[in-house]
């Protein structure tokens, strides 16, 4: 390779970006002069990044979602196409978001760039035939789950289980009385994390029954003290959103600070989503929560192939936390289940020490794995 390696690298939504941001540190370590340049967030912008677009432009879910943005998202995958054929990086490597990267990363690896993706797309859960995309896009695959390296090898995809990388950047006993004073909370109150998604169309989705939901749940307990984390670009939407409720004036924004909010928080109700796994790993009891367009709702249930939707439990194989999915995600079953961990201590402590061991088997040196990853995979 050149003494300055040029990786690409594309990263779609904010835990996209994060995982990113650690793989990053990786290649940083094993290719000190290492230039990255793609799409992607702050977390890569931090180090050192060159993002030609916004990755805000790529966060959008759901099928009904995609399809009103399906223009301006293939003409950034065009675009990027090219000009990756003209720089010719060393390596392409699409962190998560499947349905963009997949197709960019096989029609790249076609005309001789290596590619890696990063996060195994869950065809254990829905879509089983992604697998063939799989192969015909990655050279190979980082896994951030267990079992999944097996999957795809069974499939003739080369894969590597690196660990997740958020259960080495969560601590194993999160400090919530800090996390309290950090954020300006009280002790002597319980606090409600409400963490309604980070994209746009989640948060139109899912914000004003989350917030309806805290109304309910401030009838019943008046003591209880709310925080909900909001994207940074997403902040002024969601204060009209908070402001239209009926719990305007009672709910802390925070810009950021997810982890923060889980830290500090003694439950959550949440999107489902990798934050519901960044709640497990914070040991924190939640309510799983999702609503989107019917329509979308509709395809996507027909493709499940387990009864979990949330991370937590499929990784758990067992409903280990409550899931409220589209028409069951009420405002009134939201507030009751949410209610019902504040009221279970002996079912909160089990729950815990159910998601430590969850920890220590996702506990890796993920940005070292990654690395020595892909240098075999630049020396094949």
């Amino acid at each position: 390779m050149p003494s300055r390696p040029v990786f690409s690298l594309v990263a779609g939504e904010p835990s996209g970006d994060l995982l990113a941001g650690l793989l990053m540190d990786g290649l940083q370590t094993r290719w000190p002069e290492v230039a990255s340049v793609g799409i992607g967030g702050p977390q890569m912008l931090a180090r050192g990044f060159q993002s030609w677009w916004p990755m805000d432009k790529l966060a959008v879910r759901g099928y009904i979602e995609v399809l009103r943005h399906y223009a301006e998202i293939a003409s950034i995958r065009r675009q990027l196409k090219a000009r990756l054929l003209r720089e010719w990086p060393q390596l392409f490597i699409g962190v998560d978001a499947p349905d963009f990267n997949l197709d960019l990363e096989a029609g790249l690896r076609s005309r001789g760039i290596r590619t890696v993706h990063f996060v195994c797309p869950s065809i254990w859960a829905w879509r089983p035939e992604r697998i063939d995309k799989i192969r015909a896009a990655a050279d190979h695959v980082l896994c951030i789950f267990p079992f999944e390296p097996a999957l795809l090898a069974s499939h003739g995809v080369q894969a590597s289980y690196v660990g997740h990388p958020l259960a080495q950047v969560i601590p194993a006993q999160p400090d919530a009385a800090a996390a309290r004073q950090a954020l300006g909370l009280r002790e002597d109150a319980a606090v409600v994390a409400l963490l309604p998604g980070s994209r746009r169309s989640e948060m139109r989705y899912l914000a004003a029954r989350f917030f309806e939901a805290a109304a309910l749940m401030r009838q019943a307990r008046p003591e209880l003290q709310f925080i909900c984390p909001v994207v940074p670009s997403l902040l002024p939407e969601m204060t009209q959103l908070l402001q239209a409720s009926p719990m305007a004036g009672q709910v802390t924004l925070l810009q950021g600070q997810s982890h923060a909010a889980l830290a500090a928080c003694d439950v959550t109700l949440i999107a489902s989503g990798t934050a519901t796994l960044e709640a497990a790993l914070f040991k924190r009891p939640m309510v799983i929560a999702y609503n989107m367009n019917r329509m979308s709702w509709r395809l996507m249930h027909r493709q499940q192939l387990q009864p979990w939707v949330g991370l937590p439990n499929i990784l758990c194989e067992d409903f280990v936390v409550p899931e409220l999915l589209q028409d069951a995600a009420t405002p009134k079953a939201l507030a009751e289940a949410t209610l019902e961990w504040l009221q279970s201590p002996q079912k909160v402590q089990a729950l815990q020490a159910r998601f430590g061991r969850l920890h220590e088997e996702l506990r890796r040196d993920t940005p070292s794995l990654c690395a020595e990853a892909v240098a075999q995979v630049l020396a094949a």
